[in-house]
């Protein structure tokens, strides 16, 4: 099945945000740990969140992820009719 340049789009952009919020955790150390706490400041809040690399990293692992899914969708291993009998639901 070949998906329009839009539904393309959606797919990718989803995709996108649950991966940023599943980087965002790593690597994230908090005042508390550091430190290096700062008057007014909320302790938990990160020293240095590196957010262009986080950003940089959920970029190429979406565009990996939606090709492998693409790629499995154009050889007929993902179709609706596959993921409905998998999850049990009647098509």
């Amino acid at each position: 099945m070949a998906y329009s340049i839009s539904t393309a789009f959606a797919i990718y952009f989803v995709l996108w945000w649950v991966v940023l919020f599943a980087v965002l955790p790593f690597g994230v150390r908090s005042q508390v740990e550091s430190g290096d706490e700062l008057s007014g400041t909320d302790p938990g809040a990160p020293i240095r969140p590196h957010m262009g690399r986080k950003l940089l990293w959920t970029t190429l692992i979406s565009a990996v992820l939606f090709g492998i899914g693409m790629a499995a969708s154009k050889a007929g291993f993902l179709t609706i009719e596959r993921l409905s009998k998998l999850m049990g639901l009647p098509l």
